[in-house]
């Protein structure tokens, strides 16, 4: 029987390899660049967004296996949402992955629980951030963001 760590680890590799979300929407409003220094990883998250709910979302860029999948789950996780609904799992996911709550305590996040053990690993950890602190951007109106702000 396949444990639970086994399962996250398949629907990282799986997203990884076979990014949902992997285009940009058409007649997207809002948008913004993100990078991550510490290993180059690089996107772009475009975003159509109608009376404060993100009707659609996409993204596009090249990453590592972490970076990708975590972009994918992010724009089926969000799809729907309101903007402060978005704004909230933001800093929700953050907080998993950097480890200020307990994986057991995040089971409200879906698949986005698969990167708890994210925690685990400081260096992955901005990796994991890159498409959220970009799509946290496009939301503000900013054009760009890195992981830099990420212990």
């Amino acid at each position: 029987m396949l444990d639970a760590a086994t399962l996250y680890q398949d629907l990282i590799l799986d997203h990884g390899r076979r990014p949902r979300g992997y285009r940009f929407p058409e007649h997207a409003n809002c948008e913004a660049d993100g990078h991550n220094p510490v290993c180059g990883d690089r996107l772009t998250v475009k975003i159509r967004e109608e009376d404060d709910v993100v009707v659609d979302v996409g993204f596009q860029g090249s990453g590592c296996a972490i970076s990708t999948a975590a972009a994918s789950t992010m724009t089926e996780a969000v799809s729907g949402k309101t903007r402060s609904e978005v704004l909230a799992l933001a800093q929700r996911f953050r907080a998993l992955v950097t480890g200020q709550i307990d994986p057991s305590e995040a089971r409200d996040l879906g698949k986005l629980a698969a990167f708890a053990g994210v925690s685990k690993f400081p260096m992955r950890v901005k990796c994991a951030t890159l498409a959220w602190h970009t799509l946290v951007a496009a939301l503000e109106g900013d054009t760009g963001a890195t992981t830099e702000t990420d212990e």
